[in-house]
């Protein structure tokens, strides 16, 4: 016969005891009560009973995260790729000595101060440049030194929806100057003739030519903005037989940037240069006198002139060359007066 438990009794009417039950543990999940709550409830428990609460997605994103590198760090990073690829020969050059890797990393971020904070250019109808296949941009020329010609490369890079490398036909003498010579090739220029004109167009390139030359940029400040004679015409020549499309560009600002009010004509034949330029502050100031006057600027890109719809053998029309010279130059001279008329002054636009 089993052994009978005795249950002892207590004065408060005999009742037994109920043992205090534990108060439930609730599951901690994201989402779940204020940081503060669930704080609170885990000093009220023992270390035993102490449960980790898992953070709510907001307390997630308000604590710190590890930062990323640096601007100045990815740029010193950048760097030193660049270098170990010239070092190490990881680059290519084309057969115009075209460096693209040279011209990205150097020529561009030298050229972007002025663009940006100097000159300030604008530019206008970039929708009229195709974004890939030949076309041939045809640009007025002024400023005494061709600042004009370097700031519509970086235009064409920068401010294209697709960046592209302007393919600059650039002077004899630019070739002939020692240093300069190979640093214009690097960045992408070659000689302004029919046939290294129809090479880059034929594969593809967007090529530049300024067609006054030096009777453009050279020109006195009284002449600023009138368009100088176009040569013969053979950047129309070269478009015709590429069937390539061809793109008037108007440059304004960049007449104010070295104003020539004189030109020193026996030393120019002397140092074998085409003129010898007398500004307001060169050759007066010394090297001070190099800097140019932050003028401010506009690029205008103008429609498109097609030249595919034309027979086989067009650009042997010395007519049809003649006329279609004439229309782009006057398309360019037109868009000058419009942009000079709706700027207040050189200087704030």
């Amino acid at each position: 016969m089993p052994e009978a438990r005795v249950i002892p009794l207590r004065s408060d009417g005999g009742r037994p005891r109920p043992r205090p039950r534990p108060a439930p543990r609730r599951a901690s999940r994201p989402g779940v009560g204020s940081l503060q709550e669930r704080t609170e409830a885990a000093r009220g428990m023992e270390p035993a009973d102490a449960v980790d609460a898992a953070p709510t997605v907001g307390e997630v994103a308000a604590l710190p995260t590890p930062e990323g590198p640096s601007d100045l760090e990815a740029r010193v990073a950048e760097v030193g790729e660049f270098l170990q690829r010239r070092l190490t020969g990881r680059y290519s050059v084309d057969d115009f000595g075209f460096d693209r890797d040279l011209t990205e990393h150097v020529v561009m971020p030298l050229l972007r101060p002025l663009y940006e904070h100097w000159f300030r250019v604008e530019t206008i109808g970039t929708e009229n440049v195709p974004l890939s296949g030949g076309a041939l941009l045809v640009a007025n020329h002024s400023g005494t030194l061709p600042l004009d010609a370097l700031m519509t490369t970086v235009a064409a890079h920068d401010d294209l929806p697709v960046p592209r490398h302007l393919r600059m036909l650039a002077a004899d003498l630019v070739f002939g100057l020692p240093g300069v010579g190979a640093a214009a090739r690097k960045a992408g220029h070659t000689l302004a003739c029919n046939a290294d004109a129809e090479a880059l167009l034929s594969s593809g390139e967007l090529v530049g030519v300024w067609p006054e030359g030096f009777k453009g940029i050279g020109k006195d400040f009284a002449d600023r903005y009138k368009l100088q004679r176009f040569g013969r015409g053979g950047f129309v020549s070269a478009a015709l037989r590429c069937g390539v499309p061809i793109i008037p560009c108007s440059i304004v600002g960049a007449e104010e940037i070295y104003p020539k009010i004189g030109d020193l004509g026996p030393l120019a034949r002397l140092l074998g240069v085409p003129y010898f330029p007398i500004t307001p502050t060169w050759p007066l100031l010394g090297p001070l006198g190099l800097v140019p006057l932050p003028s401010k600027w506009y690029i205008e890109f103008g429609e498109p002139i097609p030249t595919d719809t034309y027979e086989p053998g067009a650009a042997d029309d010395p007519m049809l060359v003649f006329n279609l010279t004439d229309q782009v130059r006057e398309n360019i001279q037109q868009t000058l007066y419009r942009l000079l008329a709706g700027r207040r002054n050189a200087f704030l636009g």
